[in-house]
């Protein structure tokens, strides 16, 4: 007779629950594997910004490390540190190009370090002597912009530049370079060889004129507030204007930060008016619009970091804010501009010079011309103060 055969005993696992070496983690909570997974993608993702954040650190080290000699040698910074990490980075870009590794943490510090950067100047900010020009200066910044804009296009097209080409070249002189380039580029429907001829030149050209626009203060006996207007009005991007005033004074450097700050206020007016421009040029061809713009796209336009500056500015004009709290901010102001002009000098290959047309380079320096005309117009009018 043949036993009965024992079974096993009951198994006091959850059902479902694997056996073996792995049992612990197969019992982990499905929620917690979830977020440790989520973990390690967030930390990948961060690694992807350290090869670039490296390089940009490192071309920072360079440039202050220039400024360092010139002061041992001659006793004073010749060019700061501001202007040389924008050199050095822009040697270092044509002398090589960075794989697709290095450019997270290159961007990063281009626009995130950069707006936190101008953010932390809000507080700063001496309100009372940025307004000593009055009422005057606003409306000002405002004529400027739209005279910039119809000279430029009304040249660029004098030179054979076509319509969407011509738009571009004379946004991207009169609001904010690149910047308002990839606004408007949508928006018009611009074709991809325009915005690179239009990006490629402007980049390049900015350098220049941060080099060679404090060459202007003596001959035209420019006061320091005078030149933040000029600097302001005819620089083409934020960390430029930085670049172009904070060697001369804090109040070149305010004055000028002002007013480019509203300079790119002015790119959701443009926007807005070339939508329904382009939407009757469009719909008079019997086409259709490429882009329609919706609120959300509107709001976008006014960038975080004017609304911050903005803030912390007024929480200065309003309210004591302690020496310590205002060294704080200037020293990582500084520190996170210097690394964000080795950022910008790394976005620019003076190679790219060879592709760009002939007419484009004339309508763009024209453009720029006319403007650093009207720049200097307005800062006689303003005054020393």
């Amino acid at each position: 007779m043949t036993a009965p055969r024992r079974s096993n005993p009951p198994d006091s696992r959850p059902a479902g629950t694997a056996a073996g070496p792995s049992a612990a983690i197969a019992m982990r909570p499905r929620a917690a594997r979830g977020g440790w997974r989520a973990s390690g993608g967030v930390a990948r993702r961060a690694a992807a910004y350290v090869p670039g954040l490296a390089l940009c650190l490192a071309v920072s080290g360079g440039a202050w490390a220039i400024e360092r000699v010139e002061v041992a040698l001659t006793g004073r910074a010749w060019i700061e540190s501001i202007v040389l990490a924008i050199l050095v980075g822009t040697a270092v870009r044509t002398l090589w190009t960075p794989s697709a590794r290095w450019g997270a943490g290159v961007r990063l510090s281009a626009k995130q370090l950069l707006e936190l950067a101008v953010v932390l100047m809000g507080l700063g900010l001496d309100l009372d002597v940025v307004l000593r020009a009055g009422p005057i200066l606003l409306p000002g910044i405002a004529l400027a912009v739209a005279a910039a804009i119809a000279s430029g296009y009304a040249l660029a097209r004098l030179l054979g530049l076509r319509h969407r080409l011509a738009v571009l070249v004379a946004c991207g002189n009169a609001i904010c370079g690149n910047s308002a380039i990839a606004a408007i580029a949508p928006v018009i429907g611009a074709e991809a060889d325009d915005i690179a001829s239009a990006i490629a030149f402007t980049a390049v050209l900015g350098v220049v004129v941060v080099l060679l626009l404090p060459l202007l203060i003596a001959p035209l006996a420019l006061s320091h507030y005078q030149y933040g207007v000029i600097a302001g009005l005819t620089v083409y991007a934020v960390p430029q204007v930085l670049a172009a005033t904070v060697p001369v004074s804090a109040v070149s450097a305010q004055v000028g930060t002002l007013v480019k700050l509203v300079r790119v206020l002015a790119l959701g007016p443009v926007v807005i008016a070339l939508s329904v421009l382009t939407a009757r040029r469009t719909r008079a061809a019997g086409s259709e619009a490429r882009t329609r713009l919706t609120p959300l796209m509107v709001a976008r336009l006014v960038p975080w970091f004017i609304v911050g500056f903005v803030a912390l500015a007024a929480v200065r004009s309003v309210a004591p804010v302690p020496a310590p709290v205002l060294d704080l901010s200037k020293t990582s102001a500084n520190v996170l501009t210097v690394v964000s002009m080795a950022a910008l000098g790394l976005g620019v290959d003076v190679r790219v010079l060879k592709k760009v047309s002939g007419s484009v380079t004339a309508a763009a320096m024209g453009a720029l011309a006319v403007l650093l005309a009207m720049s200097v117009g307005l800062a006689m009018l303003v005054g020393p103060r």
